[in-house]
């Protein structure tokens, strides 16, 4: 029997926390998922702009595969200097790939763009780095959902991205799947100018509001123009339109090689194409961490990954509706109940 987790966060999963860090004058922030202990590690990158950092060291050909956090950042490419913050913190606890006399943390790490919302970047020197290093030093199993961590300066189609998790828990295995994302995506969490989210149908326990679905009958938006995507009217002008996106990290107590969380992450990327439309753009840099952290046998059934799979998804998408859902109105960004009223 499938249950949402205690708190219904990436933290329900044994062996995983989270630190979040925001600056309300900047404009951002920086999320931090830290492993308990060194645990298995892939990731999967769809969208069309990443900015990455330690992400090859995934692929199942490449000899690291255990990990010690990942870092979510905003900043565009200067918040992919977060990552040097939380292998500061982890180095300073001894925390790391022992190499002869020396230790190296294993950090990988992803950006997304949030230079032109409004916040205040004139900085001679990024601050991502400090950002980075005291979410490390907050990380524990609660945290704030929203305007939180990379979550903080994010815009989502029409609307206030933010930070969103969720969870699950299988009763009768023991296995727990969560999510963690910042969602800064170029396309729409709800369906058009309706306030319900796509990712309806997978709710859980009225997390992201309880709507109803759209009435009967009620034609659904397909697509939506240049306009609609813009994120403010200068961007419908701009020939090359700037940067988004949604970058998350899922996370489950099973054991896992490094294929099989490489296919756990190529899975729960459907999670985004359930909760957001369009996905994967060219303007979108779409990525995809996922973390085994071992406590629990994944059992000899051939189809125990795809359902572990499946069920990363379904908390990634739910957990793009709630980041968007109690994202707070920030600047020109509207927040969903701002928006629509409710919440």
């Amino acid at each position: 029997m499938l249950q949402v987790g205690p708190r219904n966060l990436i933290t329900d999963v044994d062996g995983i926390q989270v630190g979040n860090a925001q600056d309300q004058r900047l404009r951002s922030g920086v999320s931090v998922v830290l492993c308990e202990t060194p645990s298995m590690a892939s990731g999967d990158v769809r969208g069309g702009a990443p900015g990455t950092r330690d992400t090859d060291l995934l692929d199942p050909s490449c000899r690291v595969d255990r990990i010690d956090a990942i870092c979510l950042s905003g900043g565009s490419a200067f918040g992919l200097s977060a990552a040097d913050g939380v292998m500061r913190w982890l180095k300073e606890r001894g925390r790391g790939v022992a190499i002869a006399d020396a230790i190296v943390p294993i950090v990988p790490s992803a950006i997304l763009f949030d230079l032109l919302n409004g916040g205040d970047k004139a900085w001679d020197w990024p601050p991502y780095r400090e950002l980075a290093y005291d979410a490390a030093g907050r990380a524990g199993q609660d945290f704030a959902l929203g305007n939180s961590g990379a979550g903080m300066g994010a815009k989502a189609g029409n609307l206030k991205g933010g930070l969103g998790s969720a969870s699950a828990v299988d009763a009768a295995t023991g296995l727990q799947v969560g999510a963690l994302v910042a969602v800064n995506a170029r396309g729409y969490t709800t369906m058009g100018d309706m306030p319900q989210f796509w990712a309806w149908a997978l709710e859980q326990n009225g997390e992201f509001g309880g709507l109803p679905p759209p009435a009967r009958g009620l034609a659904l938006p397909v697509s939506h123009s240049r306009a609609d995507l813009a994120h403010d009217p200068a961007d419908v002008a701009r020939s090359d339109p700037r940067g988004n996106t949604t970058i998350a990290v899922v996370a489950t107590n099973a054991v896992l090689d490094k294929a099989s969380a490489k296919r756990l992450a190529v899975m729960a990327q459907d999670g985004l194409a359930r909760a957001i439309r369009p996905v994967h753009t060219p303007q979108d840099g779409d990525t995809v961490f996922a973390i085994a952290t071992g406590k629990r046998q994944l059992g000899d059934d051939p189809f125990a990954l795809a359902e572990l799979g499946t069920l990363a998804a379904d908390c990634l998408a739910r957990a793009v509706a709630r980041g968007v859902y109690h994202a707070a109105t920030l600047g020109a960004a509207r927040g969903w109940r701002d928006v629509f009223g409710r919440g």
